[in-house]
């Protein structure tokens, strides 16, 4: 019993930093004996909870990094600072999404990531101190912290570059001079965050399955992160990148960045992530299948496959601790500021929607990016109609497992793989919310269409439905199905494999196998089957050759993880950010109510991004005051 009561006051706790900003609600005054924090087992325990509360909540609308992307905009009186700095408003004085120095959000907010590593310090330090608990307790207890520091060390490399190791917390008494840490080259940095997930492993369980205890760290999770860190220390933007950073300097005048390319950065990446595959599978993890009941409304579908196919890809996101998690955020937000409410349709036959805001919309260009039903982008499908793609059709009858046929819509909206249809809603399309099953109706005036004079619309035409549970509904916050956000799936193990191993060594089977677990999901064919084939693929065998290998795994990736919050740092970390998020955004003319009128693309958005100064984003100005042997970070 008392296990099981501390289980839950984990999750309690958790729960409870999503309302307060400042942690020191929560943790014992600083001014305390650090003797009495880390005297008894219920202190020590608050301490390890406080570690878990750095962790970026993805699922907070207006603190979320998942929006900073060209995947998704708002309205332009609802924009969140992820889509602010997305257009170029970031500035060095007061920086937008500091994971430096914390930023403030309606909801949870983000504390500094030095704060957090700096709890985890104290909890490692000092938890041999606590009487009423057992060595082997405290030793996972310490290495759950050693791993939260490590990933928060990534994560401010990620998006610094170039920073302190905080590997133990200086004494109160320690000199001006001591506390004016120094900036480290980057890949001693990558060393330190290795060793420290190694070092975390070694006392860490091998899989947390508890049910109250989902989302701690195990052995699992530490090979995800560790696949990450690898992946991007072998990435261009880190891995001799002289383009960029010749002249970054340290203090001494040594480069922060290595200036030339090292290939066994990504033979190290494979074979991390190999380890990290095997383990995972050995341990129970696999790539998602559905295996529940269909709605009522699916029954009696006739193309079951494509139903199941549906299934297993929505799932394998809302259905809470599945086989593909390998990390789950075990605290997601449980009030009003929740992403899934501001993408959640609202339902006009409700009588209050409150909970459903309708805002949070897929662009065009993620529309275009989703592959044709032969499993080839549109524009390689030889059989696909990609210059009349906004030519508009009626919809034919052989259509109608995922559009109302007899309806008008665009031919962009046809013959398109399932994972469109699972992730994206259009006009005359299949929607599954509030545990219905809608026809969308998206031009002015219409259901689901803009009205006159309301904020809460959907800018683009498209609605986001990959991240929505069918079951949600929207009148009331308690009816939004709440699940652990991904931060880690399987999936992207296999796609992190496959990128590496083809920077590594080129085209291989192990390669194309890699993708098609990915691919098999997605009810599409084998990428060496379909690209060989030259009567549908306008490049044939584009597979064979390490640059069109490369440019269709980065595609796949940029399709399977879509939304999920991956493709600011993986566009930035292949050093292509300039092309991607330096130009505006499109989506359908939402105001008109006549279908010639409504299928017209126009500007919804800008996005703007000065190479190479915004792949790393500022430290706030008053940090270098304070600390004048930092060195800020080119452009800034």
């Amino acid at each position: 019993m008392a296990k099981k009561l501390k289980n839950v006051l984990f999750i309690i706790l958790i729960i409870s930093f999503i309302s307060c900003n400042d942690y020191l609600d929560i943790v014992p005054d600083r001014t305390q004996e650090v003797s009495l924090m880390f005297e008894r087992e219920e202190a020590a325990y608050t301490a390890l909870v406080t570690c878990y509360s750095y962790l970026p909540q993805n699922d907070a609308l207006y603190a979320t990094y998942a929006l900073l992307t060209d995947e998704i905009t708002t309205p332009f009186a609802k924009e969140p600072n992820s889509i602010k700095l997305m257009k170029g408003e970031q500035e060095a004085d007061n920086p937008t999404m500091s994971l430096w120095s914390g930023y403030g959000a309606s909801g949870r907010g983000q504390g500094s990531l030095w704060e957090g590593i700096r709890s985890c310090n104290l909890l490692i330090e000092n938890m041999d101190r606590v009487i009423d608990l057992e060595q082997e307790e405290k030793n996972s207890w310490k290495a759950e912290a050693k791993l939260l520091k490590a990933y928060y060390h990534f994560l401010l490399l990620s998006n610094y570059g170039p920073i302190p190791i905080v590997d133990v917390n200086l004494p109160i008494d320690a000199s001006d001079e001591e506390l004016r840490v120094l900036r480290k080259p980057v890949d001693e940095v990558f060393a330190y965050i290795l060793q420290t997930i190694d070092e975390a492993m070694v006392y860490l369980p091998q899989r947390v399955t508890t049910r109250n205890d989902l989302g701690r760290m195990d052995k699992v999770i530490a090979h995800a992160i560790k696949s990450k860190v690898a992946l991007l220390s072998a990435s261009p933007l880190f891995n001799g990148n002289s383009e960029f950073y010749s002249d970054f300097l340290d203090n001494e005048g040594n480069p922060f960045f290595n200036q030339s390319f090292e290939i066994t950065k990504w033979e190290l990446a494979a074979n991390i992530t190999r380890e990290a595959i095997d383990f995972a599978t050995g341990q129970g993890v696999s790539i998602y299948k559905y295996s529940g009941t269909p709605n009522p409304y699916d029954l009696n579908n006739i193309q079951f496959e494509f139903y199941k196919t549906l299934y297993d890809l929505k799932y394998s996101i809302t259905d809470k601790w599945n086989s593909e998690l390998l990390w789950g955020d075990s605290h997601p937000v449980y009030s009003w500021w929740k992403l899934q409410a501001g993408a959640l349709m609202k339902n006009p036959s409700a009588s209050s929607v409150e909970a459903a805001w309708q805002w949070v919309s897929p662009t065009l260009r993620m529309a275009e990016m989703y592959y044709s039903r032969n499993g080839l982008p549109i524009d390689e499908d030889l059989s696909f109609n990609y210059n009349g793609r906004y030519n508009i059709t009626t919809v034919p009858g052989d259509r109608r497992d995922y559009a109302q046929p007899g309806l008008k819509t665009a031919y962009l909206h046809l013959d398109r793989e399932p994972r469109f249809y699972s992730s994206i809603g259009f006009d005359t399309g299949q929607y599954r919310g509030w545990g219905e099953l809608w026809t969308l109706r998206m031009r002015k005036g219409q259901t689901h269409g803009r009205i006159a004079q309301t904020s809460d619309y959907l800018i683009t035409g498209y609605a986001l439905k990959k991240l929505i549970h069918p079951d949600s509904e929207g009148d009331n916050y308690e009816k939004v199905i709440r699940y652990p956000w991904p931060n880690a799936r399987l999936s992207e193990l296999y796609l992190n494999y496959a990128e590496a191993m083809n920077e590594a060594y080129g085209p291989s089977q192990e390669v194309y196998d890699a993708l098609n677990y990915v691919r098999a999901r997605a009810g599409i064919p084998d990428v060496e089957d379909i690209w060989s084939n030259s009567f549908i693929a306008k490049t044939p065998n584009k597979h064979t050759s390490q640059d069109g290998l490369r440019e269709i795994i980065h595609h796949e990736r940029m399709i399977e993880l879509a939304f999920e919050g991956h493709r600011y740092n993986d566009i930035r970390r292949w050093k292509l950010a300039e092309t991607y998020f330096n130009s505006p955004v499109y989506g359908w003319s939402v105001d008109e109510t006549s279908e010639a009128g409504f299928y017209q693309t126009r500007e919804v958005g800008t996005r703007s991004f000065l190479s190479p100064r915004d792949y790393l984003h500022p430290i706030k100005s008053s940090e270098l005051t304070t600390n004048r042997n930092l060195i800020q970070n080119p452009g800034w």
